[in-house]
């Protein structure tokens, strides 16, 4: 039987521009590319890929009552995805990511919030009526509604994992409650903990860092080409990356945890979970897009092989 993933998070429309290089302050650049209007945002991407890993999800979010939003449900809907806990915010817009993408698939990213900055703790807590085996969130709700999400999950003794993006050094990380997986990038460790991953020993610094801010069973680093790194509080592994060709890295992270969450509550195993969210992250990055590079199943365990 699926195990059932609340998702708390945010839903945007991406703006998504090709450009040969990202132009210098008062440059202007003719980019010879193409642009596109999207769907994604963090929780958007993360409750659709854990729905195409085999997870029953719930998401929790808002957005406008505009034609945007429309679409965005109607994409939920579309993929399975039980839709109850999506208010429709008569007073805000639906969140905009603006998304720079380069030729060699680095991307830079700027964030209207919008609606998602009216998703607060009532929002997450009146979710928990769903009876979800796991939550899974992100930063780019506010504080309010990850702290409740991480204190209802403690409350209601299920799993509470954390996609640490985007990662701000303000946020109060000692008010989070029994994280089962809390995974950053190399820039958001580095803003968590002031230690960049760069190698084997930072990462372990790192790692302790976040061990010692706020209560997880497994810290999981997200290190793009070199793979991901795990730690538990005594024991730490490097799980290599899949080789494949780069063509956009915007969503890739959203699908590794996503991945991870649904594969670790199907086997409870972090080590094969990680190779798991490894191969799914590295398929994500082959499509151009966020929501549109999110793989199958089938996908995923082919490459695994």
């Amino acid at each position: 039987m699926a195990k059932r993933i609340l998702v708390a998070g945010s839903s945007n429309i991406d703006f998504l521009l090709t450009t040969p290089y990202i132009p210098a302050p008062g440059e202007t650049l003719i980019s010879g590319g193409k642009y596109a209007f999207t769907p994604g945002g963090k929780g958007a991407n993360a409750a659709i890929a854990a729905k195409a890993m085999g997870a029953d999800v719930i998401f929790c979010s808002r957005v406008g009552d505009d034609a945007y939003g429309d679409r965005l449900i109607a994409l939920f809907n579309e993929r399975g995805i039980d839709t109850r806990y999506i208010k429709v915010d008569r007073l805000e817009q639906t969140g905009l990511a603006v998304v720079m993408l380069e030729k060699s698939g680095t991307n830079r990213i700027i964030v209207f919030s919008g609606a998602n900055s009216k998703i607060c703790d009532t929002d997450v807590e009146a979710a928990f009526s769903a009876y979800p085996d796991a939550v899974l969130t992100q930063f780019e709700i506010r504080p309010d509604a990850v702290i409740a999400a991480a204190r209802t999950a403690a409350y209601e003794g299920i799993p509470f994992f954390v996609d640490a993006g985007p990662a701000d050094a303000e946020f109060p990380l000692a008010k989070l409650e029994q994280v089962e997986v809390f995974s950053p990038n190399e820039t958001e460790t580095e803003i968590l903990t002031g230690i960049r991953p760069n190698n084997l020993e930072n990462c372990l610094r790192a790692s302790i860092a976040l061990c010692n801010k706020v209560d997880i069973k497994y810290v999981v680093l997200k290190l793009g080409e070199r793979g991901c790194y795990i730690y538990d509080g005594k024991y730490c592994d490097l799980i290599s990356p899949y080789d494949v060709p780069v063509v956009d890295t915007t969503a890739a992270g959203d699908v590794f945890t996503a991945a991870l969450t649904t594969e670790y509550l199907r086997t409870n195993d972090i080590i094969s979970s990680a190779k798991f969210a490894n191969a799914a992250g590295a398929l994500a990055v082959t499509k151009l897009g966020a929501v549109n590079s999110v793989p199958t199943l089938e996908e995923v365990r082919k490459l695994i092989g």
